[in-house]
């Protein structure tokens, strides 16, 4: 069998995250043009654009949820087979890779026929109206039907980028966004179709990427074959990836819930200029998180290769540059948050009273960001060394547990020093500030006990989970 790219275990380490991170930060940036398109043409569109746009806008939570559970399968399971790597088991990082492509098949069938049946009822619950209805499900049952797509070209890519070639991983999203991009007006306008037109637009460009992934893995190139034989999932390979994977799945999974929470909360205190303040600031946070995104992503295939081959120093050095850049980028974007917040918030607003409204929550809000580096580097790092329980607690920990229950506390308790809105945003930096501290102190604790036990004496093919 082919062997691996010896770079992972060889080549200067600054160099590989540069060469590795680079693809994937433009891949990121690629996907929120993706995501940005559709929205772009909808909304220009003659006569019912803005209703078309909502409609669409509704379909949102749907859309998140696939590429959820893309991930639940994809981002524990790229890991479990880079570790497999450098251990040198490819037949195992093959199994992990053939079992993963069956999962994604299975749950991509079920969430089809799942959303198909139930669509209406989600989407009205989601915030349809009787106005915007008929755009969401003209939207979501031609997406819908694309669903295998999606997770294939998400999730398979995933076992590209494990295997440290990152180019060609960004070239699967940039095939498609360009692919959307040339089809949306086609579709939407010359052939009349509006909102159907932008879904199927959508869907092809996800095949074609799909198609490349499986290409890819069928060719010369890959390391890791995507083999018939290995399609039947086997819980034994399985279950340990997906319990990896739970921690992006609910850290994608619960965006639509927070989003739920901040404009219930703050359209009770600060009415309609308080949400849609905070729909340019989760804009913002998400343009800053993409990034970091990319970063990990980049810095994974080298943490879990090394750790695989029981490599502790390789690993150290991994991701001490890797929290390095994390928290470089993270202090930059907290600098111009803090003393240029308008750099971000013109690109979404020239309204006089949102931008002056804005520019106060804007520096509320993102106020602990310049720590989230360290953040998302270390929770990202126990995914990338096989550390299920650590990464999912992180996960649930700062969304579910901290974050949600302050958005409806603070306003209470902080009433009488500052005003209830103002509460509601500072949810976000006490969740972040809390976060961190138990982030870095788990960390310390348990990443340095991983490296130890890779230092022991080796007695078998694998390292035990950190």
């Amino acid at each position: 069998m082919k062997t691996v790219d010896p770079g992972l275990g060889t080549s200067s380490i600054g160099k590989l995250i540069l060469r590795l991170s680079i693809p994937s930060v433009t891949a990121q940036f690629v996907n929120m043009l993706y995501n940005l398109v559709d929205r772009m043409y909808i909304g220009h569109m003659p006569g019912d654009g803005a209703l078309a746009l909502t409609g669409m806008g509704v379909c949102m939570p749907v859309i998140l949820l696939i590429s959820a559970f893309a991930s639940l399968i994809s981002m524990g399971s790229a890991p479990r087979a880079s570790i497999a790597m450098g251990a040198g088991d490819n037949k195992r990082a093959e199994r992990i890779l053939g079992g993963s492509a069956g999962t994604l098949l299975v749950v991509s069938l079920a969430l089809t026929a799942f959303f198909l049946a139930f669509g209406e009822p989600l989407l009205l619950l989601f915030g349809a109206s009787k106005d915007t209805i008929g755009y969401a499900l003209d939207y979501m049952n031609i997406y819908t039907l694309g669903t295998i797509f999606v997770q294939f070209a998400l999730g398979l890519n995933a076992f590209i980028t494990a295997q440290g070639f990152a180019t060609t991983s960004m070239l699967t999203v940039l095939i498609g966004a360009v692919t959307n991009i040339v089809l949306d007006p086609i579709f939407i306008f010359t052939f009349g179709m509006g909102v159907r037109g932008a879904a199927l637009a959508t869907i092809i460009s996800q095949g074609i990427s799909a198609a490349w992934v499986v290409l890819f893995l069928c060719g010369k190139k890959t390391t890791l074959k995507l083999r018939l034989q290995n399609l039947l999932p086997s819980p034994k390979v399985m279950l340990p990836c997906i319990a990896l994977g739970l921690s992006p799945f609910i850290m994608q999974s619960t965006e639509s819930i927070l989003n739920i929470c901040f404009n219930s909360s703050l359209q009770r205190y600060g009415g309609d200029l308080a949400v849609g303040s905070m729909t340019i600031l989760s804009s913002v946070m998400q343009f800053v998180l993409l990034p970091l995104q990319g970063l990990t992503q980049g810095s994974q295939p080298i943490v879990s290769y090394n750790y695989g081959a029981r490599n502790p120093d390789r690993v150290k050095k991994a991701f001490s540059y890797l929290v390095k850049l994390c928290l470089g980028y993270s202090l930059l974007m907290w600098a111009v948050a803090e003393f240029a917040p308008q750099l971000f918030i013109l690109v979404f607003t020239q309204d006089a009273a949102l931008t002056e409204f804005t520019k106060t929550s804007l520096r509320i809000y993102m106020a602990c960001t310049c720590i989230f580096g360290i953040q998302i580097a270390c929770q990202q790092t126990f995914i990338a060394i096989g550390n299920a329980k650590t990464s999912l607690f992180l996960a649930v920990l700062r969304k579910i547990l901290l974050l949600i229950p302050l958005i409806y506390l603070l306003p209470h308790l902080l009433g009488g020093v500052v005003s209830k809105t103002t509460a509601v945003f500072l949810a976000e930096p006490v969740a972040d500030l809390l976060a961190v501290a138990t982030t870095a102190t788990l960390f310390y604790r348990q990443f340095g006990r991983a490296m130890r036990q890779l230092e022991e004496p080796k007695n078998n093919t694998q390292p035990t989970e950190a």
